[in-house]
């Protein structure tokens, strides 16, 4: 699994990734709520379930909309008015795509590389896709296509994974597989996908 993005939010967390396997998200969340659940739980002598329902995600077009999940991911916290500039906020990549602070767990994916060639202008470059907040059209479509599982890309793109599916990517249709083998299958080898689900903590 390769992280490229997050953002912590104070009830859920905002997630871009490249799995490694047709199962790979699967697995991670599986991994968090086998491990970090129990240990939240420990740790606040609470029992139960921490999740609130199942994750939410989305095949990526990364060549097309990398660049806008990435800051969509980062710009959720100026949003909620959480804070008024990124760079204030220390539980969310920007600490490593924008000011240089290291994080092992990203892997930096060749879109974000592509900005500049070197470190220091990359990070530049990066910092400066914050300089305007993304358009309502592009917020909504993000939206929808992570909570409605549909494909977030052009017409081509999903052509070409609804040719994959034999079904359609969007919208969504009601009562469709989109957990079906061919669902899962195809999800793992998609440039990217983008997790949100949300979490309840209580004493």
């Amino acid at each position: 699994m390769a992280l490229h993005a997050f953002v912590l939010m104070t009830n859920h967390v905002h997630i871009l990734a490249t799995p490694s396997t047709a199962y790979g998200i699967s697995q991670m969340m599986q991994s968090l709520g086998r491990y970090y659940v129990r240990n939240i739980n420990m740790k606040y002598k609470r029992s139960g379930t921490l999740w609130e329902g199942r994750f939410k995600s989305t095949l990526v077009q990364s060549d097309l909309y990398f660049v806008s999940v990435m800051r969509y991911i980062a710009l959720n916290l100026v949003r909620a008015n959480m804070v008024q500039l990124v760079a204030e906020y220390p539980w969310s990549s920007f600490q490593h795509k924008g000011l240089g602070k290291k994080i092992e767990l990203i892997t930096s994916h060749s879109t974000y590389k592509a900005l500049a060639s070197q470190k220091r202008e990359r990070l530049q470059a990066y910092i400066q896709l914050f300089d305007q907040q993304i358009v309502e059209h592009t917020i909504q479509e993000i939206r929808d296509a992570t909570n409605k599982s549909w494909v977030l890309g052009d017409a081509v793109f999903k052509r070409q994974i609804e040719e994959q599916l034999d079904r359609s990517c969007s919208p969504y249709q009601r009562g469709g597989d989109h957990e079906s083998e061919k669902y899962k299958e195809t999800r793992g080898k998609a440039d990217l996908v983008k997790i949100n689900f949300k979490f309840t903590l209580t004493p």
